[in-house]
């Protein structure tokens, strides 16, 4: 009798820990709703319910998508009691995000927004301090994240006997503008809001190389940040600047990172260059390298080659179950993030007053 029991145990300790991670929705108006609403469940990760009052919405992306009209409440609270889900994805505004944490983080269940963790430095404060309080987590999901170029140049700048002291990195990151590339109605409504999405070019694409110089930087904060805004095209974005450019300056580096939605075309590249060597990185998957010694060597890396997640669910569903953990100022941490919103935050004030914000 007690082999019985003892097999049927690991046998259900098995099975639980094979079912897949239950994830819900809060909000659907972000642009980036199809990498969730037009996935089907699997092994790995099961949808289990989504949040939104937008009646015009529902009926859209429930069409769109095929998906159940069951799996939709109006009452976020309500659905994670009734749904009891491991984990919950942001698709809301950014000035949203502060509420999805209020509301599952005392239910001891976890969080990961769309980038940037939030418009200001006392709401994210504030989602760290409740993350904290009831040991859950707040991810930030970035699409460079997904990049194995990201991974291979992270690794590389390690690597001092051919990167040497990083001295400078240029970030570009963008497009043609969320109007000339089609967003939705409700993306763009929120998102060249300079209240929900906390402005426009700047939080939208700065972000980025903020979360990157971060990284490489291993958290170290920049001693100033100074920015330089325009609002190029005022009869599409009459609210908030299209053209951004944010200068980090740190005690051994600078930073530049261009943020535009006046690019000719979407880029999402990065320039760092050390005392010793470059790496210049062309897209997710092409970059090229240079050290002291030696010529010019160009990669094309595959996933499986810088084990990169390139599914920020399976990443969310791994680090919930415990499989992975994620590294110290990586770029979906609680501690990277704080840092990128400090530095737009810095950066906004900068550029309205055209002076440059010292973090001395």
């Amino acid at each position: 009798m007690k082999k019985i029991i003892i097999v049927l145990s690991l046998f259900c300790i098995t099975w639980t820990q094979a079912q897949p991670v239950r994830l819900v929705v809060a909000g659907i108006s972000h642009g980036h709703n199809a990498w969730i609403l037009g996935r089907k469940n699997d092994a790995a990760v099961q949808l289990v319910g989504i949040f939104e009052t937008n009646q015009e919405l529902i009926k859209k992306m429930t069409d769109k998508y095929h998906l159940d009209p069951s799996l939709f409440f109006n009452d976020l609270n309500k659905m994670l009691d009734a749904v009891k889900p491991e984990g919950v994805l942001s698709f809301g505004t950014t000035l949203q995000h502060l509420s999805v944490v209020e509301a599952a983080a005392p239910k001891g269940i976890h969080v990961m927004v769309e980038k940037p963790l939030a418009t200001t430095v006392a709401d994210a404060e504030k989602m760290i301090a409740l993350a904290k309080k009831h040991h859950t987590l707040v991810l930030t999901n970035f699409e460079t994240s997904w990049y194995p170029t990201t991974d291979k140049s992270f690794a590389m700048t390690r690597d001092t006997s051919f990167m040497g002291k990083i001295r400078k990195v240029v970030v570009h990151d963008g497009h043609e503008g969320p109007k000339e590339i089609g967003v939705s109605k409700e993306f763009f409504e929120w998102l060249t809001d300079p209240v929900q999405n906390g402005g426009g070019a700047l939080m939208d694409f700065g972000c980025y190389g903020a979360n990157l110089m971060t990284l490489l930087m291993n958290g170290e904060m920049p001693t100033s940040v100074t920015a330089v805004t325009s609002q190029f095209k005022p009869a599409i974005y009459p609210k908030v600047e299209d053209e951004a450019t944010i200068i980090l300056k740190y005690p051994s580096a600078q930073c530049i990172i261009q943020a535009s939605w006046n690019w000719p075309f979407a880029r999402k590249d990065m320039a760092i260059y050390g005392s010793n060597g470059y790496i210049i990185t062309k897209d997710n998957n092409n970059m090229k390298a240079k050290g002291k010694t030696g010529g010019e060597v160009e990669y094309k890396l595959t996933p499986q080659e810088t084990n990169t997640y390139t599914s920020p669910f399976l990443y969310f569903a791994d680090v919930i179950r415990n499989k992975i953990t994620i590294p110290s100022f990586g770029t979906y941490s609680m501690e990277n993030n704080l840092i990128v919103v400090k530095i737009l935050e810095a950066a906004r004030k900068s550029a309205q007053t055209g002076k440059t914000i010292s973090f001395q």
